[in-house]
């Protein structure tokens, strides 16, 4: 009997590929049910900044002839997809939720995109971000606000809380967000879905609008650790147009799903050894997460896994190192947006000087502009070797901390966020309380590692809590495998918020 509409919303990558390859729905069903989802609940929720029909409709029609050939499924063909709106897309704006980029239509595509295409995703559109990524609640969106599925009257986290918000909601199956600093795998825990940051230089970065280059990473958005590994197999590779792409000899089979399914949570944790980060865990963590993090421990004690406690004595700097060298690449990354060369410009300024001032003044926003100034007065002359020197210095020392870590450990566990979603307005008044939301994230992303959140509980006002794996570079299998085996064992990531339980009344 052939699958109506609710009941193709809220699905896996391997039911909705079952129901394509029997013939009971065709891939423009299951786009035309996400569709008719969105119309219907996003106008609450606020997850897109613009839709993209008319290719989802073609790419849609092109995996139905696929399947009426008889050709071999490629790994997402008929899977909607949601992409962060800093990803390029030709024929479609790419904002970056900016002012500055409202009407820019990028005349190349995202590298991962195109890889996610090539695989048979279905596009069905570009989500809200912070603008430039600048900010941990997608409240800096020049275009509007994000909210959470779980509470619209909590936010969504950020900076990718468009694309966390999209696989909370149901709205597409998976997503594609950036992290620099937490940026996939905080909205993640807020919207109680898996979101996670792979090795630094794992999957390319070409076609994605800078905002610091040496921290910027895609990742993955599902409702479930393999789907995430299924798409994260699929973008990941080396790429020649990126400078900072991992070589091809650094791979080896890239294939993060395989044994996912059939082994055994007891299987998947097999002699791993497991450490707990003190400084991450401490003052500052709201009580139900610590509580959190200390069940995750015994379940995975409880799997075979050896659980300890651990120290990176740096992580406690991690916040002002990274608030430094982010900065500083911005300050650099977003010297482009002139108004000379594409992008918004002040067409009244009287002189050439006074139209950059103009241009930039009107176009960013005011965390883009505090987080640019910061980064020039950290690059400037007389403080350059006192502020990003040091960074860099103590970034260094971060590395080393991790290495030696893992010299003993596979892993290391830490709570995502150190608090549920927050409500909406809460902390923009004060940059500084939003900055600490990611003082668990950050660390990861200074020192190159792969990063994993996933659904572990729920805190006050019935809102999710995620617990973070991190582990050594190029460890991302091993990462995977981990967090599967929590999934196993635990029906966390199966709770849906009451924005998709609504779903079609």
């Amino acid at each position: 009997m052939a699958a109506t509409k609710n009941e193709l919303v809220g699905r896996s990558t391997g039911d909705l590929r079952k129901l394509l390859k029997d013939k009971s729905v065709s891939s423009v069903e299951i786009l035309r049910a996400h569709q008719d989802h969105i119309a219907h609940l996003d106008k609450d929720i606020q997850a897109f900044l613009c839709l993209t029909p008319e290719l989802a409709e073609k790419q849609a029609k092109n995996v139905d002839a696929m399947i009426a050939r008889g050709d071999e499924l490629p790994a997402l063909a008929g899977i909607p997809v949601a992409l962060k709106d800093n990803m390029c897309v030709p024929g479609y704006k790419t904002t970056c939720g900016s002012q500055i980029l409202k009407d820019f239509e990028p005349p190349h595509q995202s590298t991962a995109v195109t890889r996610l295409f090539d695989a048979g995703a279905i596009c069905i559109g570009k989500t809200n971000m912070d603008e430039f990524a600048m900010g941990s609640s997608t409240e800096n969106s020049s275009f509007q606000p994000t909210y959470n599925p779980w509470n619209k009257s909590y936010v969504p986290g950020g900076s990718s809380g468009g694309s966390a918000a999209a696989v909370s909601a149901g709205f597409s199956v998976i997503a594609l967000g950036s992290d620099t600093g937490g940026s996939i795998r905080q909205p993640a825990s807020l919207c109680g879905v898996v979101g996670m940051k792979p090795t630094y230089g794992t999957v390319s970065r070409f076609g994605l609008v800078a905002y610091a280059s040496s921290l910027d990473q895609i990742g993955p958005f599902a409702r479930s650790v393999e789907d995430a590994a299924i798409t994260l197999s699929v973008i990941a590779g080396h790429d020649k147009r990126d400078s900072t792409s991992l070589s091809k000899y650094s791979f080896g089979e890239i294939n993060y799903a395989k044994g996912l399914k059939d082994s055994s949570a007891e299987e998947l944790v097999s002699g791993l050894k497991i450490g707990i980060i003190k400084e991450l865990n401490g003052d500052g963590i709201d009580a139900d997460v610590r509580k959190t993090v200390q069940e995750t421990a015994e379940i995975f004690t409880k799997l075979g896994a050896k659980v300890e406690e651990v120290s990176i004595p740096t992580a406690k700097h991690a916040l002002p190192v990274y608030y430094i060298i982010a900065t500083a690449e911005a300050s650099a990354n977003l010297s482009r947006y002139d108004g000379v060369r594409y992008g918004f410009r002040d067409e009244n300024a009287e002189d050439i000087v006074s139209m950059y001032m103009a241009t930039r003044s009107q176009g960013f926003g005011a965390e883009v502009k505090r987080r640019i100034m910061l980064g020039t007065y950290a690059l400037s002359s007389g403080y350059y070797d006192a502020y990003y020197k040091k960074a860099q210095q103590v970034r260094r020392l971060m590395k080393d901390d991790f290495n030696k870590v893992f010299s003993t450990y596979d892993l290391v566990l830490c709570p995502t966020s150190p608090t549920v979603a927050f409500k909406v307005g809460e902390k923009t008044a004060d940059p500084l309380t939003m900055y600490l939301t990611d003082i668990a994230t950050i660390p990861a992303n200074l020192a190159g590692l792969p990063g994993i959140s996933v659904p572990a509980g729920f805190g006050a006002q019935g809102l999710p809590i995620g617990i973070q794996i991190l582990g050594n570079t190029l460890s991302d299998a091993i990462l995977l495998k981990a967090a599967a085996a929590f999934e196993k064992t635990t029906e966390f990531h199966t709770k849906q918020p009451p924005v998709l339980l609504a779903q079609g009344k």
